[in-house]
């Protein structure tokens, strides 16, 4: 058996197991998982299956079928047929010279980022523009942004980040932004519990993390929310540390697609004038706002998730939800650390989160809702 289950977490009527070998999570039924856990200690399909056809009431031989199947399904290794080899890149040339180079201030560091041509000036630039200053001397640390060999290169420091290809763009932004809050807050990749597609709002004194798809509003509601006395955290790109849970800082701008400027710009007249991005391969067109935070070296603790949705002429809906289905849309678009000690305190961290659902039309209940929530009055 080679692959590991290394953790499992009950939470209510589900558990969750933890795969070291390939971090990867999965809810399954408890009798599931105490078959896994059984076949992990090395206890045979015979005994296995003799115990769960008395506790079911099945037939053996159905017990045995399914033990088989699950010990396939998560303890057989897989081989890959096709084996391609890593371009190693020795015949890389970075840059000597970069036809943008900008300076981004993040409360008292200075960060030089040199993009080699316009195209990765677009990648990243937009979202951080508002943090630009004039060049100066002294600045503490050095990013590289190039392509070369169809591939995207970030170099940190003089050091060599990563590479990726067209198609894994969006894992080098990603990384980038890692990059990014290490040197901010002054954490390695293994001090931090995950990164999540999310939007975070604070009173100053804890946090919300809003999720949803593409389009449902977590922008715009959190730019509603920074309006109405809250601060913004993060958009898009929310980390979480590994230590104590806190959701931390991160000085991105909040991205407003078209369709939400008529809300928007009354608040922020700003928005009329800013430049407008097509990001064609997201099929979206976005403008960027600046966050309201002050202090991007804050970092706050977290006891709620909230699931939001825009609907047009839609009730006010706000209620708790099932742990298991926010956890089922929680983890397909975020970055959780392979480390096994962080991987618990994630299990551990999520299990005491309240988790609710937010669908709403009138921008003055969702905000009231909001507030419910901070003063836990729900």
């Amino acid at each position: 058996m080679k692959n590991k289950l290394s953790l499992h977490k009950t939470i209510e009527n589900k558990t969750i197991v933890w795969f070291e070998k390939n971090n990867k999570y999965a809810v399954l039924e408890n009798t599931t998982a105490d078959i896994l856990k059984q076949l992990q200690e090395k206890k045979s399909v015979k005994e296995i299956a003799a115990v769960v056809s008395q506790e079911l009431n099945v037939p053996i031989e159905k017990t045995t079928d399914l033990i088989l199947e699950l010990e396939k399904k998560f303890f057989t290794e897989k081989h890959s047929k096709h084996s391609d080899l890593e371009n190693d890149f020795r015949d890389l040339k970075r840059p000597t010279s970069f036809e943008y180079i900008k300076f981004y201030k993040i409360n008292n560091i200075v960060f030089k980022v040199s993009y080699f041509t316009e195209k990765e000036l677009a990648y990243v630039h937009p979202k951080f523009n508002h943090l630009t200053t004039d060049a100066v001397i002294k600045h503490q640390n050095e990013f590289e942004v190039f392509i070369q060999h169809h591939h995207i290169f970030l170099f940190v420091d003089n050091a060599m980040i990563g590479s990726w290809n067209s198609n894994e763009i969006h894992y080098f932004q990603g990384k980038f932004s890692m990059e990014l809050i290490q040197k901010i807050h002054q954490k390695k990749e293994n001090d931090w519990l995950g990164v999540f597609h999310a939007s975070a709002i604070s009173n100053g004194e804890k946090s919300i993390l809003f999720l949803g798809d593409s389009g449902n509003g977590k922008s715009t509601s959190l730019a509603l929310l920074q309006a109405n006395g809250f601060t913004c955290l993060a958009d898009d790109f929310v980390p979480v540390d590994a230590e104590k849970q806190e959701v931390y800082s991160f000085p991105a701008a909040i991205s407003i697609k078209k369709n939400s400027l008529e809300t928007l710009l009354p608040i922020y007249p700003e928005l009329e004038t800013s430049a407008e991005y097509n990001f064609k391969r997201l099929h979206k067109i976005v403008r960027y706002l600046k966050p309201n935070n002050t202090n991007f070296f804050s970092h706050l603790p977290c006891e709620n998730l909230v699931f939001i949705k825009y609907q047009k002429d839609a009730v006010l809906n706000f209620q708790k939800i099932s742990k298991i289905d926010a956890f089922h849309k929680l983890i397909p678009d975020s970055w959780l650390s392979p480390k096994k000690e962080n991987a618990q305190n994630f299990l551990d961290w999520f299990s005491v989160l309240n988790c609710h659902q937010l669908t709403y039309s009138n921008n003055d209940e969702m905000i009231a809702s909001v507030q419910k929530i901070f003063n836990d009055n729900i």
